[in-house]
């Protein structure tokens, strides 16, 4: 009998005869499970219903489907592992597959609340673990040879069911364990299942949305793939209904009943997971070589007679299946997988671009009578309603078309199909608002989180109520005017005129909202994002708003009104945007009898992106245009209950005759061509006038920013700092300080102890003159250093050559802090003892005494003869000039003109030593470097200084943010970390230089001064201890040590803006980016400049920043043209697209499954997660300035090695790592008589 017909004859009687053939006794027992407990060093999850661990960091990694990154697992109460943090709407059972990958083992609403039960888990290396592990496999897979590095063990120990508020007395006591264990090695993973005897005491558990029971299911999931567009990827069900779920414990796919392996990660998993087919039995029955057939009664039904006809899965043959059902014997395997069971929807997204139709791809090992267990597979390349019709709403209808499906409402229902509520039916929005909103000319924002919004909508008047709650009262008059917060709820159900679409018929409630408000006369703007994420299991709209800008300042007490208005709605394919300019009336509080009243004026502009089904080209269009009327509008703010309401009346239809956007001002209809920072001003007809906003100077059509920290130096006061913004500006209180309720900045009241020393705050002279020293408490002291006197505070060098200390015979030369002597001509030693006898001359001094003739050095140079300047010591001047000519230049050490820098006469060029590092002196100012706590930081440039923040997980700890330190005039651009010695480096284009700090403390320090243009970006290999850097006004790529000593150019060719770069330490390898716009290029070459090639040439517009994950090997960039993230492996030609519609993105990082960004259109820090594709976070930092580099601080280095990394790897000088070995190489600008070059 073939191999393939054996192996479906095990897989089926391991399904169909559980009850008949198990061994006596042959049952899992509890102590048959992988060790665990807090004596193993498990974890334990937090009790509760629906919990959700934090990232659980994988050092060995997973692999999934065609995955081979995981680096964080989650771990859920319901039964679930997953492999990319679940959103907060997907935490409990719901539909499946999920749209994060998943791994479950018993995936049910599962409830540890009072103490019911426990869930542990843990990685672990340990060699016993290991060894189970794979012997587990090993009998799942015997041609395997399998040995894992890491495995993960969760276990599920008596858990209880959800029961909702109606317990099911038949559930009472019922506890399940069971066990999952993934063991992965460096190029596969494997998942164990284990149910012990008794372990599943239940099946089904209570369904939050309804009042039934929903059976667990045992499955796989890859979760949403694809770039932009997001579609299921592979899932597979195991067992979905009871008897399959009884059968667990009975049966076995590995030869020991209640164990069940399955192959989850490797190049064979990349279309679905391959189980393992090894059944108890097997040894039992010898195999024919016939078609096996199976006739078996099972209980009072008799299935008839089926044939089954078996491939080999994945690795085995091919991954193309024939298994008809033995229930559904009828359906071919091209028909796709049963519909799942309805559950609540959620929210998808449709692929817009046209795919051409591919025969489907579906896999079904289906069920039989028995066991009812399922393994299909869903690779259907093409979206159909077979395999999507739980994306359409349980109120709409599924239709195919020729690239994919759409959804629709049925009648008496209105949405967009994906989402659908009853006509007229009265609906309800939830969501929270969060903000940080400067009001009037504060310069402390007022900033509020976790704020409530709820809405009631009467949809057949199209009216809506709006309430926020506990709005700050220093803030809730101030946002009266902004009725637009709650007035996009009324654009989405308000009554619909014949023909016409409101934003609920067209968006079903899903779609992101950016608007900005400018109010006119008033400096600053406002900014406000919503998130509408479509209707939760609870039936209600769910939304979340941000606010963050300014707003005029209203008096406490006053009323506001605004006239009913109308706005056009423009529509294109997936985005809506409308403009218009209104008014609004401020009544303050009467005073002696009057109650002042003022009109003031705001122009808003909105756009709205959603996701619109394309394949139905026959659907009707919608009106480029479409008038939203709001009737009538109400504010009001009480000031007791610190609730903020909203309340309109909105209708949709055509644009009205009289109305003023019937008159097409371009003001109303957003054509006029204003700067962005100017408001339209309407007149007569289609007139109108552009006025540059406040804060902003020019002729309405360029309008160009006012600086006011230029023109108004002392503007913020004392102890502050002036930070120019875009038609305003920003004071930040310096360290120490805070605002007062004036406006001013105090010093801040704190009774902790400070370390002076370490804050920075002392007031002792600078680190290169005198030192501090921590006494405790408050104290500390100040002393001199060797060298120079003083207080501490004021110190003085020395002058020790005051009496002199050297030699009699000897010249003694003061230096800061110390002094060194010289013989006299006529004499040789070191300075300090001379005895009589010429030293021997300098280069420089043959030189001069052979052009002169003579050693005296005073005689008249004769007419046109060049003769070199020596110093003090002998050594060439930087700077030589011709006597005669006047022409001057630089020299190295060895007297030799450097290229390029020979000047007309009269002009002498900023020439540096190159004999010796000049001594860099520090700042004026001590800016002390504040300790970093142990943990992960990113850290990341803004003007004049650098910021750290915290990483716990992937997660950024935004409210742990602060400053590393202050760099006042600088203007940091790249930022590289070294883990070795807790080391930032950094480029500044304003010296320029290059400088570093250790994030222990201390002072910065400059390493390169000299030589450079515009150095940008800069890169690290912590093994052969070098750093790189690109310098895009000479065109080049340097390396250097460290310290900043022995410099090498790399390349100095074919280089027109180089930027960003990165070192993969471990490969030898460089890349960097060119953003030249004629020609832009990603390029990589050895460390040692060998092998340079462009990787990269194809679709770039201005690739910014460079990444390089050590972990995954994998080189990610972000382009400011194309505005998009991608990622490649360097040794493959295939490029991924991560992320589209970026702002503006500059510099990029990396760490675990997440890449980091900072942007210069939102000035934010921006978290992207790779796995799936999204934005996860973003930090805007409290001083909103641009932001430039940005780096990971590790907390440990990443394992690996090259050549460079012991003793230098041999080499005299410079060490330059390659792949598999490295190159000797000597700086540039030195004769390095000691310098040996070699590979």
């Amino acid at each position: 009998m073939s191999a393939s017909r054996r192996s479906w004859a095990a897989w089926t009687r391991a399904l169909l005869l559980p009850l008949l053939l198990a061994v006596p006794g042959g049952c899992l027992n509890r102590q048959e499970l992988f060790p665990f407990g807090p004596e193993q060093g498990d974890q334990e999850l937090e009790a509760g219903d629906d919990r959700v661990s934090l990232a659980l960091q994988l050092s060995g990694g997973l692999h999934f489907y065609d995955k081979s990154d995981i680096n964080y697992v989650y771990v859920t109460t319901n039964g679930l592992i997953a492999v990319s943090e679940p959103p907060a709407k997907e935490s409990h059972p719901g539909l499946f597959p999920p749209t994060f990958g998943a791994i479950a083992p018993f995936l049910a609403d599962l409830d540890t609340t009072d103490g019911f039960g426990k869930v542990y888990y843990r990685e672990d290396f340990s060699p016993s673990v290991a060894q189970l592990a794979a012997v587990c496999v090993q009998r799942g897979f015997p041609e395997v040879a399998f040995q894992p590095k890491s495995v993960v063990v969760v276990t599920w120990e008596s858990v209880a069911p959800y029961q909702g508020p109606s317990k099911d007395p038949a559930q009472e006591g019922k506890r399940n364990t069971f066990q999952a264990v993934l063991a992965s090695s460096d190029s596969s993973s494997y998942a164990i299942f284990l149910y012990p005897e008794d372990g599943l005491q239940f099946y089904t558990t209570a369904s939050k949305k309804d009042e039934g029971q929903l059976p667990a299911v045992v499955s796989f999931s890859q979760g949403l793939v694809g770039f932009l567009w997001k579609t299921n990827g592979a899932y597979n069900i195991f067992a979905n209904d009871r008897e399959s779920i009884e059968n667990l414990a009975k049966s076995s796919n590995s030869g020991q009943q209640g164990v069940w392996v399955f192959e989850i990660g490797s190049p064979a998993t990349a279309s679905g997971v391959v189980p393992a087919d090894v059944n108890q039995e097997e040894a039992e029955y010898e195999e024919e070589d016939e078609d096996y057939d199976v006739v078996t009664e099972l209980g009072l039904e008799t299935t008839a007679p089926t044939t089954f006809s078996y491939k080999t899965l994945g690795r085995r043959g091919t991954d193309t299946y024939h298994v008809p059902s033995a229930r559904t014997a009828r359906r071919t395997a091209t028909e796709g997988p049963p519909e799942l069971p309805s559950g609540r929807t959620r929210s998808f997204q449709l692929p817009v671009e046209r795919v051409s139709q591919q025969h489907p791809q579906v896999i079904d090992v289906d069920e039989v009578e028995e066991t009812e267990v399922v393994f299909s597979y869903n690779t259907d390349s093409r979206q159909t309603c077979a395999n999507n019709r739980h994306q359409c709403s349980v109120h709409a209808e599924c239709t195919d078309y020729t690239t994919g499906f759409c959804c629709s409402c049925v009648a008496g229902y209105t949405g967009n199909g994906r989402q659908c509520v009853a006509e007229g039916s009265p609906q309800r929005v939830n969501g929270k608002v969060k903000g940080r909103v400067f009001v009037g000319n504060s310069q402390a924002p007022i900033v509020f989180e976790n704020t409530d919004l709820h809405s009631y909508v009467v949809m057949n008047h199209g009216r809506s109520y709006t309430a926020i709650s506990t709005i700050p009262e220093t803030l809730g008059y101030s946002l009266l005017p902004l009725a637009p917060v709650g007035g996009i709820i009324g654009w989405m159900f308000a009554v619909e005129q014949d023909g016409f679409m409101n934003g609920f018929s067209i968006t079903g409630g899903e779609f992101m909202r950016q608007a900005e408000v400018t109010f006119v006369g008033h400096p600053g703007k406002l900014v406000i994002k919503q998130h509408f994420s479509g209707i939760d299991e609870h039936g209600h709209l769910t939304i979340d708003t941000e606010l963050e800008g300014r707003v005029p300042q209203i008096t406490f007490g006053s009323s506001v009104h605004i006239e009913p208005y109308t706005e056009l709605y423009h529509y294109s394919p997936s985005v809506i945007t409308s403009s218009s300019t209104r008014e609004y009336t401020v009544t303050e509080p009467e005073r002696g009898g009057v109650a002042p009243s003022h009109t003031y004026t705001y122009q808003w502009r909105q756009t709205i992106t959603f996701q619109q089904c394309t394949h139905d080209e026959a659907r009707p269009a919608l009106p480029s245009t479409q008038q939203l009327s709001v009737d009538s509008v109400f504010v009001l703010y009480n000031q007791e209950e610190r609730i903020l309401r909203y309340a309109l009346s909105n209708s949709i239809g055509p644009v009205k005759d009289g109305s003023p956007d019937a008159l097409q001002n371009p003001c109303y209809i957003g054509t006029h061509g204003c700067d962005t920072n100017a408001a339209c001003r309407p007149g007569p007809g289609t007139q109108f006038s552009c006025e540059c906003s406040i804060g902003f100077r020019g002729d309405g059509s360029t309008c160009q920013d006012i600086n006011e920290c230029s023109e108004q130096p002392s503007v913020c006061g004392s102890h502050a700092v002036c930070n120019n913004h875009p038609g305003t500006f920003r004071c930040e209180c310096v360290e120490g300080y805070q605002f007062s309720d004036k406006g001013t900045c105090v010093a801040v009241a704190d009774q902790r102890p400070i370390n002076y020393c370490l804050s920075g705050l002392h007031d002792c002279d600078i680190p290169q003159r005198a030192q501090c020293v921590y006494t405790g408490g408050s104290t500390y002291s100040c002393s001199c250093l060797p060298g120079f006197s003083g207080d501490g505070r004021a110190c003085r060098d020395v002058d020790e050559c005051q009496p002199s200390r050297c030699h009699p015979d000897a010249f003694c030369y003061n230096t800061p802090g110390s002094f060194t002597c010289q013989c006299k001509p006529g004499y040789q030693g070191n300075g300090f003892h001379c005895v009589p006898g010429e030293a021997e001359k300098t280069r420089c001094q043959r030189e001069r005494e052979h052009l002169l003739g003579t050693t005296d050095v005073q005689r008249p140079r004769p007419p046109g003869l060049f003769v070199p300047e020596c110093d003090e010591y002998g050594h060439y001047r930087p700077t030589q000039c011709h006597g005669s000519t006047g022409h001057c230049w630089c020299v190295d050490q060895d007297g030799r003109e450097l290229e390029g820098t020979r000047t007309r006469p009269g002009i002498q060029p900023p020439c540096l030593s190159t004999v010796a590092p000049p001594t860099h002196h520090g700042p004026q100012v001590p800016t002390a470097v504040i300790p970093l706590p142990p943990g992960t930081h990113l850290l990341f440039a803004q003007t004049g200084k650098i910021e750290h923040l915290a990483l716990e997980g992937s997660t950024m700890k935004k409210m742990d943010a602060k400053t590393l330190f202050h760099a006042p005039g600088k203007v940091i651009i790249g930022l590289a970390f070294d883990c070795v010695d807790k080391m930032v480096y950094w480029t500044d284009i304003s010296g320029p230089s290059i400088g570093r700090a250790s994030l222990h403390g201390g002072e910065p320090t400059v390493i390169i001064r000299q030589d450079l243009g515009s150095p940008e970006g800069i890169a690290l290999d912590h093994l052969g201890r070098n750093i790189f850097w690109t310098d895009s006004q000479l065109d080049r790529i340097e390396v250097a040590k460290l310290d900043g000593s022995q410099r090498r150019v790399l390349f100095e060719t074919d280089l027109v803006n180089p930027r960003g770069i990165v070192a993969d330490s471990v490969g030898g390898n460089l890349y960097w980016t060119d953003w030249n716009r004629d020609n832009p290029k990603i390029e990589t070459a050895y460390m040692d400049g060998t092998n340079r090639r462009v990787l990269v040439r194809d679709d770039l517009g201005l690739p910014n920043g460079l990444a390089f994950d050590a972990f995954s090997s994998q080189l990610c960039w972000v382009d400011a043209g194309t505005k998009r993230v991608e990622c490649m492996s360097p040794g493959q030609p295939s490029r991924r697209k991560i992320l589209e519609g970026l702002q503006y993105p500059f510099a990029v990082t990396s760490y675990g499954k997440n890449l980091y960004y900072t942007d210069w259109k939102t000035n934010s820090v921006i978290a992207v997660d790779l796995a799936i594709s999204k934005e996860m976070d973003e930090f805007h930092p409290h001083k909103e300035t641009r932001l430039y580099g940005i780096t990971t601080a590790l907390s440990q280095c990443p394992q690996g090695h090259n050549y460079c990394s012991v003793n230098n790897g041999g080499c005299t000088h410079l060490c330059l790592a390659t792949p598999g070995s490295r190159t000797c190489r000597c700086p540039d600008n030195t004769l390095g008589v000691d310098c040996i070059e070699r590979k």
